[in-house]
């Protein structure tokens, strides 16, 4: 790629040239930056640091698309699959997150290598009609994704505080002003707060997991893939659930617009290196997000999968049985906390989300603070409907089907992703080799085939 300053990313080829490979983009289309208020602000270490510091420069953005993974969401669907299955699905959040791994790993490439995130790309290289239909796939998406974390926030503050699920619903409107105060102290400052809730559900579900003292056979069996998980219905309703809550679409557009935050030289040797540091922070904090996904549905199976619970499903249940059945006072308590911390991280990244796929499709800014509520509004109304008419069992229901959802639009991102990083005139020389191309297509290919799977059993079935 040639050189490019960060101020004014081109479409070139390795010769200079126009690209035309972006059929729909204009001059004006490439002067635009990806979340240009924290374009290329975080300085990076020079060549002659150590690889340590340089490293550091790039940790950050991969621990903020991890949140989408561990978010109130993956709770509802882990406790289920523990709960139901046991073990058995364990083997589906491995799955996941290394589909999660490569994913963001082409993301982040997307970002780099053109300049462009995910949003910008499409519209580049789609027609008008196939954008709209893409941005509302990815606003769908985002209403769902932040249904599970009004209904996260609002379990959490009943179950820590007592207040009714309503109010907690409609309290989590407030949460729009933490990620503004922080986006306007810079965009380290966010990273870090996101860090540190992280580092509180961590822990919670470390003592957890000890408390539960699962057994390691069980553990090491549910590694293991089962046909059962095809053949049974029910089993595949929420592993499918599990994928959607785990690979989060909006999180691709995310991840290829943030890892621009850096201001690393716009150079081919800047761009490679850049890849290389990114790539190893999504997926070191992508493990991150596979300990804790795997540590709720490993203490849901070993507290109530064998102790006669088999139908806790909600996470008030959940909260209510931890303590009594693990013997350990604080659990319940490190539960919620854990939940409130997790709905309140999965704001800042949906918040992010938004404003990248609004401002990529359809070149529209607008205040922070009215992207924020008016997302949020749009998700606090299901969740208020189903608790005056149903309540809180209604609202575990909605949580869960919220992430089915979210599985139906990965195919939306997913395909045009693996698309443009496999294409050489788009990516030049940081086009994927062969052999990720076709594990990038395999991937895409049983995403679509689980959920065609899941549009039968629903519709027919």
């Amino acid at each position: 790629m040639p050189d490019q300053t960060p101020n004014a990313p081109k479409a070139t080829t390795q010769a200079g040239s126009k690209n035309t490979s972006w059929r729909f983009s204009s001059e004006s289309d490439q002067a635009r930056q990806s979340l240009p208020e924290a374009f290329s602000t975080i300085p990076v270490a020079d060549a002659g640091a150590p690889w340590f510091r340089r490293f550091l420069a790039f940790v950050g953005p991969g621990y903020m698309i991890s949140v989408g993974y561990m978010d109130p969401g993956n709770w509802a669907t882990d406790l289920q699959g523990g709960a139901q299955f046991g073990y058995t699905l364990l083997t589906i959040i491995v799955l996941s997150n290394l589909m999660a791994i490569l994913l963001q790993a082409l993301a982040a490439r997307l970002g780099i290598a053109t300049g462009r995130d995910l949003a910008q790309a499409c519209r580049d290289h789609f027609p008008p009609v196939v954008n709209v239909f893409l941005w509302l796939a990815c606003e769908l998406a985002i209403i769902a994704c932040d249904l599970a974390e009004v209904i996260g926030t609002a379990v959490a503050l009943q179950l820590l505080f007592g207040l009714p699920l309503l109010g907690g619903a409609l309290l989590s409107i407030g949460d729009a002003l933490i990620v503004l105060m922080l986006m306007n102290r810079g965009f380290r400052y966010l990273e870090a707060f996101v860090i540190g809730l992280l580092s509180i559900i961590a822990l919670c579900f470390a003592v957890q997991v000890f408390a539960a003292a699962p057994p390691i056979a069980g553990v090491l069996q549910g590694l293991v893939p089962s046909p059962k998980i095809i053949t049974t219905p029910a089993m595949l309703y929420v592993a499918i659930g599990i994928i959607g809550a785990t690979v989060m679409p909006h999180n691709l557009y995310l991840h290829s617009s943030i890892v621009q935050t850096r201001a690393y030289e716009r150079t081919e040797n800047g761009r490679r290196e850049a890849i290389r540091w990114v790539t190893w922070d999504s997926t070191i904090a992508l493990m991150l997000a596979l300990f804790i996904n795997a540590a709720i549905l490993i203490v849901a199976a070993a507290a109530f999968h064998n102790t006669g619970h088999q139908n806790v499903a909600e996470i008030q249940d959940a909260y209510r049985l931890l303590s009594p059945i693990l013997g350990l006072g604080i659990a319940s308590t490190l539960f919620a906390l854990a939940l409130l911390a997790a709905g309140t991280n999965s704001t800042v990244t949906g918040t992010l989300a938004g404003q990248i796929i609004m401002e990529g499709f359809l070149r529209l800014h607008i205040p922070h603070w009215a992207r924020r509520l008016l997302t949020r509004g749009l998700a606090i109304i299901p969740v208020a409907i189903v608790t005056v008419f149903y309540g809180g069992k209604g609202v575990g229901t909605l949580l869960v089907s919220s992430q089915v959802i979210l599985s139906m639009q990965l195919p939306f991102a997913v395909i045009p992703l693996v698309m443009f990083v496999s294409d050489r005139r788009k990516m030049g020389n940081f086009v994927i080799a062969p052999w990720l191309k076709g594990l990038s297509w395999l991937v895409a290919g049983i995403i679509l085939i689980l959920n065609i799977k899941l549009l039968y059993d629903t519709v027919i079935g």
